[in-house]
């Protein structure tokens, strides 16, 4: 397919874009000029591009029926078979339905890139599969993975196997459901703002955010390269584990990644934790109306169990930390505009690979169907592309430059504490809004629970929800939070905790 040479009248249009006063004389001549550019673009259209190895055959599958799919929790069915033995022989694995699986059905949760089969396998898939994982399926995730909470998704609202009246939270929905109701031994799910931690909680199952660019993001969609992460959701602590020995590690292709070593984290799950300084986030239980007292009781009753084990616990003020949230917010509205909107979900001027034919699926989808947005997407894009029209990036710039503020705030407290621990979400599980809901209503039930998660996104510290108890018939879950790097540590501390409590149900 050659590159078809611009019209003067298109030439035109740009310029006026751009604040351009071009004569037709003017235009004619930047048209003629034109031509050795053109030429580029039809040869690289010719070459074959190099692109990420599909090594395992596989069938497509097939898309569940209602029946088969009570909770939502399912977007495509399949059984992918990699080696015969390794670390994860006789797993079965979900994969959010953002992440790349080569042949099979991808929607990201929106109706912008149904039919979109990928043609590559994430690295994060090819990993699973070279270690003897069973992939079954695709897992439903939010409409382009921007909600906290799960009524968003295109195919419809992915219910909580604890009370289906309730959200299962997201964005990573169907990932923490399927884990939940044991569908699938363990996930990998994606986190922007929580979204492995904020499912975790409402599902009652474990989800780690590891330390930026720990895990390869390569083959994913994108939201905003600063805060993109991916991570595992397992029912116990050492699956989670298992999970992040096999997809850590750098792949040479994700300009998030920084050669972070990698450790093994399935020896650090057993470890003792006598002597480990634990500190209570004090700003992570007030959250005006937002926090609920049972929430925060049951919290507070569960860290303080971690004396039992010879750790040392006490209460710390981390005041920047209600600041997080405003601190995201500037990087996301811009940073989802700048990347997943106007750059086709894969943007530019970074090294590395872009996935060309997702790239190519959402470009023609946002443009025909960008009325099929859901309402989140629709107030990031707003308000996103309005701060960046009237403010010329500088509230995003200035967010980035707060975020090393809020890092060190945070890198402060660790040189008092090994782990820092709050309520992973202020609330219990919320009820999905009506499919008649207010615009006004969805958004708020969206946006509602990330305040204690989303700024560990912006500093990159590793964070795991482990499920610490029940009230009123719906899990409620414990954030713990360490040294970026320290994902062991967290790891460690999270296990230590599992295991006292499995004592306690049992």
């Amino acid at each position: 397919m050659a590159v078809v040479k611009p019209t003067k009248d298109q030439l035109r249009r740009i310029a006026e874009q751009y604040h351009l006063e071009l004569t037709e004389e003017e235009l004619g001549v930047y048209s003629n000029l034109m031509e050795g550019g053109i030429a580029s673009y039809t040869r690289l259209e010719q070459l074959v591009e190099p692109k990420l190895p599909v090594k395992y055959p596989r069938t497509p599958g097939y898309r569940p029926s209602k029946e088969e799919n009570r909770l939502g929790a399912w977007y495509w069915k399949t059984s992918i078979k990699g080696e015969q033995e390794g670390p994860l022989s006789g797993k079965k694995i979900a994969i959010k339905d953002n992440v790349c699986v080569a042949g099979v059905p991808m929607m990201n949760g929106s109706a912008l890139l149904e039919g979109y089969i990928p043609d590559v396998d994430a690295t994060v898939v090819t990993r699973i599969l070279e270690a003897g994982g069973e992939i079954v399926g695709k897992a439903v995730c939010e409409h382009l993975c921007l909600s906290g909470a799960s009524h968003t998704s295109d195919t419809g609202p992915v219910r909580n196997p604890h009370n289906p009246e309730y959200s299962s939270g997201g964005s990573s929905s169907g990932s923490a459901v399927l884990v939940a109701t044991g569908e699938a031994d363990m996930a990998v799910g994606g986190d922007q703002g929580g979204s492995i931690r904020l499912p975790s909680s409402w599902c009652g199952v474990v989800g780690l955010k590891p330390t930026f660019g720990l895990v390869p993001y390569t083959g994913a969609f994108p939201i905003e390269q600063t805060l993109d992460h991916l991570g595992p959701i397992a029912r116990t602590v050492a699956d989670a584990a298992l999970l992040l020995n096999v997809i850590a590690g750098s792949d040479g292709l994700d300009p998030r990644q920084s050669n972070l070593p990698k450790k093994d984290y399935l020896k650090a799950v057993g470890r003792e934790i006598k002597g480990m300084r634990i500190g209570i986030v004090k700003e992570g239980f007030t959250w005006g109306e937002v926090s609920e007292p049972d929430v925060n009781e049951l919290v507070r009753a569960s860290a303080e169990r971690f004396t039992e084990l010879g750790a040392k616990v006490e209460e710390v003020s981390i005041p920047m930390h209600h600041d997080g949230i405003h601190i995201w917010n500037g990087i996301a509205f811009e940073g989802i505009v700048s990347l997943m909107v106007r750059g086709n979900g894969m943007g530019n001027n970074w090294k590395g690979y872009y996935t060309t034919s997702l790239l190519d699926a959402y470009g023609r989808g946002r443009l025909t169907r960008a009325n099929d947005y859901s309402p989140t997407v629709k107030l990031v894009l707003l308000l996103g592309q309005y701060m960046e029209t009237f403010y010329h990036g500088r509230y995003y710039a200035k967010a980035q430059n707060l975020a090393r503020t809020l890092t060190q705030a945070y890198d402060d407290a660790f040189n008092q504490y090994d782990i820092l621990l709050m309520p992973t979400t202020p609330q219990k599980a919320t009820r999905i809004p009506a499919e008649d809901a207010s615009v006004e209503e969805k958004i708020a039930s969206a946006l509602n629970m990330i305040y204690n998660t989303c700024p560990f996104n912006v500093t990159g510290h590793p964070a795991i929800n482990v499920p610490c108890g029940f009230s009123q018939g719906l899990p409620v879950g414990m954030m713990l939070v360490g040294r970026k790097g320290e994902d062991d540590t967290v790891l460690q501390a999270a296990y230590a905790f599992e295991k006292i409590a499995s004592v306690v149900k049992g």
